[in-house]
């Protein structure tokens, strides 16, 4: 591209929040947007089956494979961290659950000195985005871009384990997110009549026709190019050649919770004595690019299955190819659901004013969801040792944090993940109080028929001291990362509560990396809803 074009708006990132910023800026015929995407096109079409995420995420090929440093307080073990590096990013490979969070989540930003940042004022944004099939009214949208729909699938255990949180003490709650996030229920999902409906399916093929609209990918950004204190441009990386390209308004970095702070960092923005020891030359010192990492930690339980109701037998391998094909060409069957469609957010103490738990529900075994396959033609194992369910397991508002630094100067490197998960004790115990929940939940009568042995954690982790042991030996990631370039008015805070990066004009960055605090819950939606607040400032200042 040659250096004497310029936009009006250079947006990195083609992901959750990216696509939506690209399709609100360029609905104005003046705006002349440049959209750059370090990954490639969403043309594959196992992209659209909703039951292939587990493959999607564990392909090298569609998402960064990143993995994070060994955990020091999970037992040393490095983590994988999958995120999409493909047009919509990571809403192109996820588990497509929309839970925007919870209304305190909100109200907490913004009475921390961020305004436009309630639950009131964020609202009118889900509500935009959203066209949501089977609800309408004061929370949800109808006419958005973004298809959203009630859970497809049928299986009886999802029935089950909301019965069974019902008879524990918890409400039923049909709407995650609607006036009150607590309770048993099953999930929404971004799914379109059975497809998968990605941001670049919702928000960035709509405008793909329109003139004033560039879009750029295999273009991985190298730095931002900061003269005067002001983002004059960007320099990326295409088809082996350097090239650079320049705006005259403003540069949008919507690049992820990883590469987001890892272009600041290279960009000379950030921790100047940490930019200094690795020989890049500060052009703003910004402490808390990178700090502030926060994740959902979670664990798997499961439990054998008595009755061989599970999804053992519609995932075996005999059958999901045929299946495969009805959903490719008719939009049914079970490859258009996501097994993880059951869930609940619940308290683990009376006094707290919102939940602090969250479950996911599969009827089956992780493995066998993760199309670990077994062998049709194999003997026949016992029910037990093929049917099960699984219940993940996490708190929703974690104290640990962590960072990301850069490793070195080049940017082809990928950049140090630390999450630091389970270092406050405070987490610990969150979770061992949910294990413990959990336990009561599956102990209920609803359960009775169909409980069969708990496979994991296993009946011998009992104490607090056994229980501890084991989360650190397999506790994993929900894939939720946020918050290393942090809103706020701290000296730790990288943009101001309308996005833009403190100290350097012309530059703003919209995505997950921008909380504070995480969300309750999955955190595609509230990363949707931040690309379109950040529009919404850019197009109302």
């Amino acid at each position: 591209m040659s250096a004497s074009v310029e936009y009006d708006f250079i947006v990195v990132g083609a992901g959750s929040a990216g696509c939506v910023v690209a399709n609100r800026l360029s609905k104005d015929p003046g705006n002349r947007v440049l959209l750059l995407e370090a990954g490639g096109k969403d043309r594959n079409p196992l992209f659209r089956l909703p039951m292939l995420m587990g493959k999607l995420f564990h392909s090298g090929i569609y998402n960064w494979h990143y993995h994070t440093e060994p955990e020091p307080y999970l037992d040393g073990r490095s983590l994988y961290w999958p995120r999409g590096k493909v047009l919509g990013g990571t809403s192109t490979i996820n588990g497509m659950i929309y839970v925007r969070g919870n209304r305190h989540d909100y109200d907490r930003w913004a009475q921390s000195g961020l305004p436009g940042w309630s639950y009131d004022e964020v609202l009118p944004a889900f509500r935009r985005s959203e066209a949501h099939v089977q609800r309408n009214g004061e929370f949800h949208g109808a006419e958005g871009e973004l298809t959203v729909c009630r859970a497809r699938g049928h299986n009886p255990l999802m029935d089950v384990f909301c019965a069974a949180g019902q008879q524990a003490g918890y409400p039923a709650n049909d709407d995650f997110n609607g006036a009150n996030q607590e309770g048993f229920g099953r999930y929404d999902f971004t799914i379109r009549k059975g497809k998968r409906w990605s941001t670049s399916w919702a928000f960035l093929r709509p405008a793909l026709g329109r003139p004033n609209l560039t879009v750029l990918t295999g273009a991985e950004t190298t730095r931002l190019i900061i003269e005067n204190g002001r983002a004059r441009g960007v320099e990326y990386l295409r088809d082996g050649k350097l090239e650079k390209v320049f705006t005259r308004g403003e540069v949008i970095l919507s690049s992820g919770v990883v590469n987001s702070p890892k272009a600041l960092l290279l960009s000379g923005i950030g921790p100047a004595d940490e930019l200094r020891a690795l020989g890049i030359t500060p052009v703003h010192d910004l402490p808390g690019v990178g700090k502030n990492l926060q994740d959902h930690v979670d664990c798997v339980m499961s439990w054998e299955c008595r009755e061989p109701i599970t999804l053992f037998g519609d995932l075996r391998a005999d059958k999901l190819i045929p299946a495969v094909a009805q959903g490719m060409l008719f939009g049914e069957g079970i490859t258009t659901t996501f097994p993880y469609e059951a869930g609940a957010f619940i308290r683990s103490r009376d006094d707290l004013v919102a939940p602090d738990i969250q479950l996911h529900f599969m009827p089956a075994l992780e493995k066998t969801a993760n199309l670990h396959f077994p062998n049709p033609f194999a003997k026949k194992q016992a029910v037990e040792a093929n049917h099960g369910f699984t219940i993940r397991v996490g708190p929703v508002n974690p104290v640990s944090r962590g960072e990301i630094t850069l490793r070195s100067a080049n940017p082809t490197d990928k950049p140090k993940i630390l999450a630091n998960y389970l270092k406050d004790e405070f987490d610990v115990r969150t979770m061992i109080d949910a294990i413990r929940l959990t336990r009561e939940i599956v102990g209920q009568q609803a359960f009775d028929r169909y409980r069969g042995n708990e496979l994991a954690p296993g009946p011998a982790a009992l104490d607090a001291a056994a229980l501890t042991r084991w989360l650190r030996a397999t506790a994993m990631t929900t894939f939720h990362p946020v918050g290393t370039a942090k809103m706020g008015n701290d000296p730790m805070a990288v943009v101001d509560a309308r996005l833009k990066v403190h100290g350097i004009a012309g530059l703003r960055v919209a995505d997950a990396s921008i909380m504070p605090v995480i969300s309750s819950g999955n955190t595609n939606a509230p990363a949707i809803m931040i690309g379109e607040k950040c529009a919404e400032f850019i197009l109302n200042a």
